[in-house]
């Protein structure tokens, strides 16, 4: 099982489409700003092409070097993190005015400040603009630190709700089995092993294929118990792709799928498990028949809402839990981003 780190990334992932598109409408609402303040000159609206023009150079430049630098940036503390995206920032700053001025004086219509008053004057404004942006993201880390600690809080509260029911009742097939197959007990104890100890890491990351064994280890435990009335229906391709996700992800939605679908069932029923895959995403399709009241469903949301807060610690905005109930069945839609997990966030 994969260690999940605790060290927080405290540089965002500049090369994602959704990061890119808040820096350049930050770009360009400081490009309205210094094109209309007072005193900025006559014609505010060219003045607006030119400044816009340069700042998202500048932005596209940072942001570049900060997508292609973010594994060792990420690797130093947080003081010396924010003096050198500050460094490159500046550095960046320093080229396209020199470059800008230098076309700008071949103009007839526009005459800029001197070079060395240009430049400072452009110095001055990044460094202000950049100690905004770390000042901003410093309160987003802290956020996203406040919704960790809550998010881990709400699985160990719901760990130890769960826990015991599903202890119980594998310790009593476990005991049913001793009188019957010694070495079927033996795998139902080192089943229940496993999953146990995937609890005690449930903060933790794990490849899909690892989570998976996990969700057969746990299935294999309630078919002894349920017997006939529990089947099971794996569609899983061949190869199954590569990907980090959390611990105990996939079987908290067996579990559900099992108590409150398959118990509810007096003859039983099949839990279908399908993967799909596309070129950016991986999807799980999670059924089950359902013969229950609606009102003791309801408390199938607590996990799906735990799961999807993880998801999205993990994840961002790039993974969805979605589930959908008929008559007599309901599913559970699980769609995980084909990329690593630290490139997302």
């Amino acid at each position: 099982m994969a260690q999940a780190s605790d060290t927080t990334v405290l540089l965002p992932a500049f090369c994602r489409g959704p990061v890119i598109l808040r820096a350049l409408v930050l770009a360009q609402a400081v490009a309205i700003v210094l094109a209309f303040a007072p005193g900025a000159g006559n014609d505010p609206w060219l003045r607006l092409g030119f400044v816009s023009l340069f700042v998202q150079w500048i932005m596209l430049m940072t942001s570049a070097a900060l997508c292609i630098l973010r594994p060792a940036l990420n690797r130093l503390p947080a003081l010396r993190l924010g003096l050198a995206v500050m460094a490159i920032l500046l550095v960046i700053t320093a080229s396209v005015s020199l470059a800008a001025h230098a076309l700008l004086a071949q103009s007839l219509w526009f005459s800029p400040l001197p070079a060395h008053q240009f430049l400072l004057h452009n110095l001055l404004l990044a460094g202000i603009i950049g100690l905004m942006a770390i000042q901003f993201f410093m309160l987003h880390i802290e956020r996203q630190q406040r919704m960790l600690a809550q998010s881990r809080a709400e699985l160990l509260a719901l760990q130890t709700r769960i826990q015991p029911h599903f202890l119980f009742n594998s310790l009593n097939t476990v005991a049913e089995l001793t009188q019957q197959d010694a070495n079927a007990a033996e795998q139902a104890i080192l089943d229940l092993a496993a999953v146990f100890r995937a609890a005690m890491h449930a903060g933790d990351s794990i490849e899909l294929a690892q989570e998976l064994q996990l969700s057969r280890q746990y299935l294999s435990l309630e078919q002894w118990r349920l017997g006939k009335r529990l089947r099971i229906d794996w569609q899983l391709p061949d190869q199954l792709p590569t990907l980090i996700m959390p611990a105990l992800t996939i079987q908290p939605l067996l579990e559900n799928a099992i108590r409150h679908g398959i118990e509810t069932c007096e003859q039983g029923g099949t839990v279908g498990i399908r993967l799909l895959q596309s070129k950016a995403t991986v999807t799980l399709l999670i059924t089950n028949p359902y013969c229950g009241s609606r009102d003791k469903a309801a408390h199938n949301g607590v996990a799906l809402q735990n799961i999807g807060q993880r998801l999205q610690l993990f994840f961002g905005q790039a993974a969805s839990i979605s589930c959908h109930a008929a008559a007599d069945s309901y599913r559970v839609k699980l769609v995980l981003p084909k990329v690593n997990a630290e490139a997302v966030r």
